[in-house]
């Protein structure tokens, strides 16, 4: 495959190697963005037709739209490739650095915006709070916290002295600097490899007297930072998109995992990355628990560096069925997608290297490449060959797919729906104009925008009654499982050392708890749907029923459209390691010195409600006040866009020239005619 190679001076990449089918997959996605552009058209055209008033709500739309940024975030093994997939991805193969310490816990965003050429437009890098670096460096993580309850200080002291050396490190890189950086950020209009470096890669060689002097030492705030965001012009992708790169599961100490979960919650859809070398055994349970969470239809698994397998034609099937089992076995999700590739490989495409692949890796190339394409039949160049053959356009295809599906329509549908109650309200203001002043019960502008305000807050007032009985009982119900869980394993482990004694390892699964639990959260996202789509009902019943008093048949064509309730998250918070999940010497250690077996029930009842306390939080307090806001949001915003409603066809029923200038009659057509296109735009999305 020797292509011969030309500098193309705009991109720096060999444009001869780079491939012509980049976008392959993304055939969906792009369809989508032309939909999206459509409406963004239509709440244009609708801002020229509305009032100020209306105008307001339109920009709201507008703004929605605007700031949609559907996300695509990656997890997995350490060590798996997921920098250098999202390089590929991103179209860019020396974009992040793929040597980030493993220390480093970084959570880095590429927030993607279309382009005809890449360029950095921007960097936001956030430290850490203080309680997260004191969690991290004075209790020593999740690890040292495990530790320390179960009193295995010997574990303890190695963690604390390891601990004590990457504080000792960051506070020589740091200097002085080093409390006020605390929970700050710092931004730039620009990013490179270097300042990538200084945030979040560890480098072995610093000046340790020169953190004021402004050397761009490599990795100076890396032991600090909490996360990157990195903003670029992107070749690539169709559509804006963010590509969120996570630093794994399986650290030292359980900080990667912290971050990590948290990622993957403000995220509907992932990336879980494998190796193909390492594919899923039961040495990855962190990341098992984090699969057994998801839905198949928000993930997808991406077997990376099929290009270090000696015979992938015959091992790729084998690993497919080994990691399907590891699923069934575990409960995870059924039917999840499985896709095979190489970083690597395109990479290799993007970087105009292909002459300079190794030959194990050429070889691979090859037997995978006869096995899967007719290339008598295929008039492909090399370059777009090895492209389709690093699985990057299956991985596409089945994101966009994902991307559209899950984000992309709903938010189209929610803006249509009340983008179109604002334009149906056009016809009705000019048509309250004629009325002039007179009001159809003969109630006046600002006692009926008080009726309005007293319909909202009863709406809401219902609805937060109804939402906080439903989480009562389901904490309640959490809490009934966690008690049961607890009183479950004491009585295990007591019977086991009354039978076969301390010399047996004991092992207690805590799948049960967490079987229970997410049980409880699906029947939670059940009820929480079925009452908030009651009451959103109600209240757009309760809003017309206000328009209507206030005037009449003239408002009967305004289409009211119930707001969406918000999508019920993952409970991802259930993947975090507990105790239990461990069966190292250490913990075996705890319960083999105990003595007495009160004061040794009593102690390891703790021990477990202080492990599992922190996801118990998460469940039933952390993403339910989330959720309680969001639907509650959802709600607020509906009367919102009603009270802007009220004031445009208040305007006009008070004459108001703007409003009834509208529909003039010497322009009264060209309106008529701008409104019905945006109305058919609207419409097509509404479903």
């Amino acid at each position: 495959m020797n292509i011969k190679a030309q500098i193309d001076p705009a991109t720096e990449i060999r444009a001869q190697a780079r491939p012509t089918n980049l976008k392959s997959g993304m055939e969906t996605l792009a369809q989508f963005a032309q939909e999206a552009a459509r409406i963004e058209d239509a709440l244009d055209r609708l801002a020229d037709l509305t009032g100020p008033d209306a105008a307001r709500s339109v920009a709201r739309l507008k703004a929605q739209l605007q700031a949609f940024e559907p996300c695509v975030t990656l997890l997995g093994q350490v060590k798996s490739g997921k920098t250098s997939l999202i390089n590929a991805m991103a179209g860019w193969s020396d974009l992040l650095p793929s040597d980030v310490n493993p220390w480093t816990s970084v959570v880095t965003s590429l927030h993607l915006a279309p382009a005809s050429r890449r360029a950095e437009t921007g960097a936001r890098f956030r430290f850490m709070t203080e309680e997260e670096w004191d969690r991290l460096t004075v209790k020593g993580g999740r690890i040292g916290e495990l530790a320390g309850r179960a009193g295995a200080e010997g574990e303890l002291e190695k963690i604390r002295h390891q601990i004590d050396a990457m504080r000792d490190k960051a506070r020589a890189r740091l200097g002085r600097n080093f409390e006020l950086l605390m929970g700050q950020e710092h931004d730039y209009g620009f990013f490179d490899k270097n300042l990538l470096e200084r945030y979040i890669c560890l480098g072995d060689d610093f000046d340790a007297g020169g953190a004021d002097d402004g050397v761009e030492d490599q990795g100076r705030f890396a032991d600090i930072t909490r996360s990157a965001d990195l903003f670029l012009n992107c070749q690539a992708v169709p559509f804006r998109m963010c590509l969120r790169d996570t630093p794994g599961v399986n650290d030292t100490f359980m900080m990667r995992e912290m971050v990590t979960i948290k990622a993957v919650r403000d995220s509907r859809i992932c990336v879980v990355v494998l190796s193909a070398g390492q594919a899923l055994t039961s040495v990855d349970m962190a990341l098992i628990r984090m699969i057994s969470n998801l839905q198949s239809r928000d993930m997808v698994i991406f077997v990376n560096r099929i290009d270090e397998l000696p015979d992938p034609v015959a091992q790729i099937p084998e690993i497919e069925e080994s990691i399907r089992q590891t699923l069934r076995d575990h409960d995870g999700p059924a039917g999840a997608e499985i896709i095979f590739g190489s970083a690597a490989w395109a990479n290799t495409v993007l970087s105009g290297e292909l002459e300079d692949l190794d030959s194990a890796s050429s070889r691979a190339l090859i037997a995978w490449t006869q096995a899967s394409l007719k290339l008598s039949e295929n008039n492909e160049s090399p370059a777009n060959i090895v492209w389709e053959m690093s699985g990057l356009p299956a991985l596409w295809q089945a994101l966009s797919g994902r991307i559209v599906t899950n984000l992309g329509t709903p938010c189209l549908a929610g803006i249509a729906r009340p983008a179109i109650t604002l334009a149906t309200s056009q016809e009705a203001a000019a048509s309250v104009e004629v009325q002039g002043e007179t009001f159809s019960d003969g109630i006046g502008a600002d006692e009926l925008r008080a009726q309005m305000d007293r319909t909202a807050q009863e709406a809401l007032a219902a609805l937060e009654s109804d939402l906080d009985a439903i989480l009562e009982e389901y904490r309640a119900r959490a809490s009934r499982a966690h008690e049961t869980f607890v009183d479950r394993a004491t009585h295990s482990l007591l019977e086991h050392l009354e039978r076969r004694g301390s010399d047996v390892m004991w092992e207690y699964d805590p799948a049960g708890l967490r079987i229970l639990l997410r049980s409880a959260w699906s029947v939670l996202g059940r009820r929480l749907r079925k009452a908030a789509e009651a009451r959103y009902e109600e209240a757009v019943t309760a809003a017309a029923g206000v328009l209507y008093r206030g005037f009449g048949p003239a408002v009967e064509g305004i289409r009211l459209g119930v707001p969406d309730v918000p999508e019920h998250p993952a409970p991802v918070a259930l993947a975090q390691t507990i105790a239990l999940d461990f069966n190292d010497s250490w913990w075996a250690s705890w319960w083999r010195r105990t003595r007495g077996y009160k004061a040794f029930a009593k102690q390891f009842r703790q021990l477990i409600i202080g492990e599992t306390e922190d996801f118990m939080i998460q469940m039933t307090d952390v993403q339910t006040r989330d959720i309680r806001a969001d639907i509650l949001g959802g709600l607020g915003a509906f009367f919102d866009q009603q009270q802007d409603i009220l004031k445009e066809l208040g305007a006009g029923a008070q004459g108001r020239s703007d409003v009834g200038a509208l529909f003039d009659s010497g322009d009264e057509q060209g309106r008529r005619e701008a409104l019905k296109s945006a109305l058919a735009t609207l419409e097509r999305h509404a479903a």
